[in-house]
């Protein structure tokens, strides 16, 4: 939305400055996109006086002037025609940029003789395309800056251009007085009242107007008349200058007009010419196929159940979008048909969409104009087009009613202010809202009917806050009690915390990735159904939430690895889904290790990375979160672990903490991801409270009594697992048992075939009384008869 700052001041009594209106704006949530000031550019520029003219004695087409300026008297060479004594013309002198031929001058020599700057044309200081002659100005003192003879004498051409970004709630502001408004309101200024004009007509308008029955919800109302004997051609100086300098090229009086409305009081307008109007009009749907040449001279096939005006013909206009070339006016137009008319901002939106056609009628038809202006805007209208085309009016058609908009919603003052965080007096508010539109009654604020985005309270607490500045809030701290503060965290954000805090502190680097997977690599791990299926996916590859972080873990490596960075250490802390309902989400902890565990270097101290690693950094993260010291690590992972190499974190079969291990090589390979590969999963829920309420640390429990160790070798099949017999002899006795520990694996040699020896030792710490050998003995018994019963082993001889 452009406009300038004299347009503005035709509806603000304002002495503020330009970047103060601008500061104002922004903070009203009018963000000035860019100002284009004139007068910048011709800042340098002066006023002097050609006190001497003679002829160049080396050219004929040349002649050197002494020109009386503030520096005193300067030599200055010229080839204008109309360069003589006693004229008073702008100077440019060295040093001085001159914008219209995108040079900086300096002292020069034209045929032997010295010139010391320049006297301006127009369009050398971009004011018009005019170059026939330099200026010549009827009035001015020698020195004044040229800026301010315009200033007084053409202030059009000095007039400041504003732009600012417009969001789709506030269509009031694409009127100048829109603008105008907020800026009165915010104390910049007052508000001039508006002249409304009430133009009679004097005759019944030839032309009548029909709206189909089926179409009235998209077009609720048409008013139109007919203005005979118009005289059309080109507009007056100061219309065209306001629209050339927002962007528009002026075209004609009548075609003018409804521009100026159009960005003067955001009134889109349109004009048929009469004559070439075939009976009466008619709106309604389109049936598919019609089609029209637009004002742009382009052709349009329409759809079906599109909008359009028509008269007997056919299809003369695309109604609130672009009027058609038919009918549209020209200098010799006599008899015009004035259009003002409100329409769905959907259905208008949709047919310039579907048609690709950008106009400023659709730009503000579709964000809503004001309904309750309508019937006023064909007067106004009609006032200004007699007043620059002459002509006499018809009585006014209408088609349809104005739609009832009126609406009111209660100010709470105290509410306003606790929203806010600012003191604002009630009466500010109610004076905000006034010199906003709104009428108040009692406590209840009426909508004026040109903001169709206020729509409740809470908008009201907008309007009174945005006026009000919230660049005025002061911060203040939140209010404390007496004492400590009570914890805020709940367990398991503390745990979350704890985990986060210590992954980090092993060297993983965490990442933040989508909760959205597509559906090939949440089924790797489990997911993919239709209960995680997103209803209006953002893209293909973000179609399914994810039943596990691994999957976007494994896609950070894979781009990493892409890119040369292939040792990775990453982690990430958020939820998991396997379904759609809260309750079917958990928290989870993961972490990544890819690649080695270091740089090569001479000690040979690099090696590739493997489940050890995985297990270590399992244990770190589940002693931050307080999980218990002693737990099992039992098999019977998910699929997307590798079979033989992983391990359940348990405090029984049924309570699984987290798992670690090699990632299934299939996953690997499906998501492109170069091993070795090993990671660990946590789920911090999982983790039992502490009974301890407070933050100490336990006291530390030693035995001043001497353990004892023992070694037990077992022979059994080949397909019994290490981790088992380990379990069934921890189990013998769960108080005096500290540690079982494998210490070695043979295969082969008098064992036969289908036979191995597992070797482990087995440390016994008592608490209470030293061991005797009867102790021993009867504990060995015990781990001999678990193991035995748990894996058929026997002891090897």
């Amino acid at each position: 939305m452009k406009f300038t700052l004299s347009w503005l001041k035709d509806h603000l009594e304002t002495e503020a400055s330009v970047s103060e209106i601008c500061e104002a704006l922004t903070d009203l949530g009018l963000e000035v996109e860019e100002v284009f000031n004139p007068a910048e550019r011709l800042g340098a520029f002066t006023l002097g006086k050609v006190t001497h003219a003679e002829q160049h004695p080396d050219a004929d087409r040349l002649r050197v002037c002494t020109v009386a300026t503030d520096e005193g008297d300067k030599q200055i060479i010229c080839g204008a025609p109309n360069a003589r004594e006693g004229i008073t013309v702008v100077v440019c002198k060295p040093g001085d940029y001159v914008p219209g031929i995108d040079l900086t001058l300096s002292v020069g020599k034209i045929r032997g003789v010295e010139s010391h700057g320049m006297m301006a044309s127009e369009r050398e200081l971009e004011l018009s395309d005019e170059h026939d002659g330099i200026i010549e100005l009827p009035s001015g003192e020698v020195g004044q800056k040229f800026t301010d003879w315009l200033a007084e004498n053409d202030p059009a051409k000095v007039d400041p251009v504003i732009e600012i970004a417009i969001t789709p709630n506030r269509p009031d502001a694409l009127g100048v007085r829109g603008i105008a408004r907020d800026l009165a309101a915010r104390g910049l200024g007052t508000l001039k009242p508006v002249q409304e004009h009430d133009v009679a007509g004097t005759f019944p308008s030839p032309i009548n107007v029909m709206i189909d029955e089926d179409a009235r919800g998209d077009a609720p109302v048409f008013m139109g008349r007919l203005i005979r004997g118009v005289t059309n051609g080109p507009s007056p100086e100061w219309l065209q200058q306001r629209l050339k300098a927002i962007g528009l090229r002026p075209i004609s009086k009548l075609v003018d007009v409804t521009n100026y409305f159009t960005f003067d009081r955001n009134r889109p307008l349109h004009v048929f010419d009469a004559a070439k109007v075939s009976g009466d009009l008619r709106i309604h749907y389109t049936q598919g196929g019609e089609t029209l040449t637009g004002l742009d001279e382009k052709e349009y096939t329409f759809g079906a159940g599109q909008v359009v005006i028509s008269d007997e013909t056919g299809v003369e206009s695309i109604a609130g979008v672009m009027g058609g070339l038919e009918t549209g006016c020209t200098e010799e137009t006599t008899d015009v048909f004035l259009e003002a008319a409100y329409w769905d901002h959907i259905q208008i939106a949709m047919t310039g969409r579907a048609l690709k056609i950008n106009s400023d009628a659709r730009y503000r038809n579709e964000r809503g104009i004001d309904p309750g202006y309508n019937r006023q805007a064909i007067e106004d209208a009609t006032a200004m087009i007699m007043e620059l085309c002459g002509g006499e009016p018809s009585e006014v058609v209408i088609a349809g009613e104005v739609p009832d908009v009126s609406r009111a919603y209660k100010l709470d003052p105290a509410r306003v202010q606790s929203l806010v965080g600012m003191e604002i007096p009630e009466a500010e508010q109610r004076a905000t809202l006034e010199a906003l539109g709104f009428e108040l009654k009692g406590d209840m604020a009426h909508v004026p009917s040109w903001r169709p985005d206020v729509l409740g309270e809470a908008d009201l607490v907008e309007e009174v806050a945005r006026v009000a500045s919230l660049t005025k809030l002061e911060g203040k701290p939140l209010p404390r009690g007496a004492g400590v503060a009570e914890p805020i965290l709940l367990p398991l954000q503390k745990r979350e915390q704890a985990a986060r805090r210590m992954a980090a502190a092993l060297g993983y680097n965490e990442c933040v990735t989508y909760s959205f997977v597509d559906q090939a690599s949440a089924a790797l791990f489990g997911g993919g159904g239709d209960a995680t299926m997103l209803e209006n996916p953002i893209s293909s590859e973000m179609s399914h939430m994810r039943p596990d972080l691994l999957v976007g873990l494994l896609q950070a490596a894979a781009r990493n690895q892409a890119r040369g960075f292939a040792d990775l250490a990453l982690f990430e802390v958020g939820p998991v889904f396997h379904g759609g309902e809260p309750e079917e989400q958990r928290l989870q902890v993961s972490g990544l290790l890819v690649g080695r565990t270091g740089p090569k270097d001479v000690h040979g101290e690099s090696r590739a990375v493997d489940l050890f690693d995985a297990k270590a950094d399992a244990e770190a993260v589940l002693g931050a979160i307080g999980a218990p010291a002693k737990v099992q690590i039992l098999r019977g992972g998910e699929a997307w672990w590798h079979p033989g190499r992983h391990g359940r974190i348990c405090l029984g079969p049924k309570k699984t903490l987290g798992v670690f291990g090699e990632l299934h090589p299939k996953v690997l390979k499906a998501l492109d991801v170069k091993g070795p590969a090993v990671a660990f999963t946590i789920w911090p829920a999982e983790v039992p409270a502490t009974r301890k309420k407070n933050a100490t640390r336990a006291a530390l429990k030693a035995s001043d009594l001497q353990a004892v160790e023992r070694d037990f070798a077992f022979v059994v099949d080949a397909d019994v697992e290490a981790l088992s017999l380990a379990n069934a002899a921890a189990g013998a006795d769960k108080a005096l048992i500290e540690e079982v520990r494998v210490f070695d694996e043979f295969i082969g040699g008098s064992l036969g075939e289908g036979k191995k020896s597992l070797a482990v030792t087995v440390r016994m710490q008592p608490a209470d009384a030293t061991l005797k050998d009867e102790d021993i003995e009867a504990v060995s018994a015990k781990i001999v008869e678990k193991v035995s019963k748990a894996t058929g082993g026997v002891l090897r001889g």
